[in-house]
């Protein structure tokens, strides 16, 4: 009987300086509105894309070097904006479209702006095609300067892969990454999903992460 490690799942830690974030052609221009919020046309912006492509690490980033506080939708609460904007210039929303009260929001981002504060918005889809039914908080969201984050191309792919695989301080060759590269999903959600999977097979099997190993999480996936 092959002898298996029991794998306690103690986390990892995810790097989220702007140094660990990696720029491609996909997400060079939120990266550079990002870095330099003084140049916002106003005082909210939007960075939008599909799940994984790297929002959270820039609303991290925008946190980290501006002291932005970071939000939820259910952190938006009519009786909470006051004490969300007091003592904060900027704040970050992850997941905005998911608010319950479009008057919450709406106070939050006329807080945001009588403060001379910056907002940061990160979903999926642009602001301006979120469904929203008050009138002025579409018309607020529709004004917003949106920038996408596009889908990975293979260059993003690796990049995204091998940092996945550093966070996790795991050391994989350059062939894994080109055989992951060429048999997966090309999405940011498989990248991390096949990631973990790999980590996880390596630490049960006493065994480095190869391509054997990784062509028996892709068989798995």
């Amino acid at each position: 009987m092959t002898e298996r490690q029991l794998v306690l799942d103690l986390g990892y830690r995810t790097a989220f300086d702007r140094d660990d974030f990696l720029v491609t052609t996909g997400n060079c221009e939120a990266v550079s509105w990002i870095d330099n919020p003084g140049a916002w046309p106003g005082h909210a912006l939007a960075i939008f894309g599909p799940t994984g492509c790297g929002k959270s690490h820039l609303v991290h980033v925008f946190a980290l070097h501006s002291g932005a506080r970071i939000l939820s939708a259910e952190d938006v609460r009519l009786d909470a904006v006051a004490a969300i904007v007091d003592g904060h210039a900027a704040l970050a929303l992850e997941g905005g479209e998911a608010v319950s009260d479009p008057r919450a929001l709406l106070h939050l981002f006329n807080a945001v702006k009588e403060r001379s504060g910056h907002l940061l918005l990160a979903s999926r889809d642009a602001p301006g095609r979120w469904p929203v039914a008050l009138p002025d908080l579409k018309s607020r969201l529709s004004s917003v300067p949106a920038v996408r984050i596009s889908a990975p191309d293979d260059a993003m792919i690796e990049a995204v892969l091998v940092k996945l695989f550093a966070d996790r301080q795991i050391g994989v060759a350059p062939d894994v990454i080109a055989y992951l590269v060429r048999h997966m999903d090309r999405t940011f959600a498989a990248a991390r999903q096949i990631v973990a999977r790999a980590d996880s097979a390596s630490l049960a099997g006493k065994r480095p992460v190869t391509i054997p190993l990784i062509k028996q999480v892709l068989e798995n996936t």
